[in-house]
């Protein structure tokens, strides 16, 4: 009975509050001289707070469309204007930009320096040794005419090779070359032997210089060469130093031409003493240094 009373009570306030809200006032605006009505108007409670409620709707709706569709969000602190963006956007364009140009010179630098270290691919496994006994008898001696055939094959392709090293040493006449090291030539650039580069005798301990501006691409260690330093230079040059004692320079820095970048040695199993075997290397072609430079 109490709870029905309560409910009874709250009912009855709720409609107390509805209708005073429906309740109609007028507002009326007279002459303050003849009293006559000049404007009058039927309102309730209700009707004012829908009007402020509609109101409030459409201002909120108007300041966020200026703010979106229109330059005064420019003024906003921390949003940015259209020229900023507009820049973001273009150095995001040059960065992947320059990623994938980043990634095809090391690809390119890779494939280089496989080719100038004469190290291919990974190398095949060792076959089992056969103790079957099967294939004992077999003749694995090449013929005369493979032979022959291997011997005219190698003929075309050194000649092939000696033709695009004279055709290269004219376009690079206009580069002044500096000597790497002062010494007396001991071998000379001989591509029929295989033997890319000219070898200089010198003094021990004496500096290597580096032969035109550029950028050290490689230095390392084998055991035939000793220790190595490699620069690549503009126009697709590129300089080859071995049998270092020691390489001031890593790979990555940037060089001038008469810099020193190591220090003659005689390291590796193919130095005999201490000397300098320097190669120069065009367009992926070895040249002959003692035509540009003057040992």
């Amino acid at each position: 009975m109490h709870l029905y009373r309560m409910v009874q009570a709250k009912q009855g306030k709720l409609k107390t509050i509805g209708v005073l809200l429906r309740r109609k006032y007028r507002l009326i605006l007279l002459n303050d001289t003849s009293l006559d009505e000049k404007f009058s108007l039927r309102l309730s409670p209700l009707n004012i707070l829908m009007g402020i409620l509609s109101l409030t709707i459409i201002m909120t709706s108007i300041v966020i469309s200026l703010i979106a569709f229109t330059g005064l969000r420019e003024y906003i602190p921390g949003y940015g204007t259209t020229e900023e963006r507009r820049q973001m956007l273009k150095l995001s364009y040059k960065a992947d930009s320059l990623e994938k140009k980043v990634q095809a010179r090391d690809a390119y630098l890779q494939g280089l320096l496989t080719v100038l270290t004469e190290t291919g691919g990974e190398t095949s496994k060792r076959p089992a040794r056969d103790s079957s006994g099967k294939y004992i008898k077999l003749n694995t001696e090449p013929s005369k005419a493979d032979i022959a055939f291997r011997q005219e094959f190698e003929l075309k392709k050194q000649d092939k090779n000696l033709t695009k090293t004279q055709t290269y040493n004219g376009q690079l006449q206009d580069l002044l070359f500096f000597s790497p090291v002062k010494g007396i030539i001991t071998r000379s650039f001989d591509p029929t032997h295989l033997h890319f580069g000219t070898d200089i005798s010198t003094k021990e301990d004496e500096f290597i210089k580096a032969t035109l501006d550029g950028t050290i691409i490689y230095r390392g260690f084998t055991a035939e060469d000793g220790n190595i330093i490699q620069i690549q230079h503009s126009n697709n040059v590129v300089s080859l130093y071995k049998h270092c004692s020691m390489v001031l320079k890593n790979a990555g820095e940037k060089v001038k031409s008469g810099e020193a970048i190591a220090v003659v040695g005689n390291t590796g199993e193919n130095s005999k003493g201490a000397h300098l075997h320097f190669e120069l290397w065009f367009n992926g072609i070895a040249v002959n240094a003692q035509d540009f430079v003057a040992f």
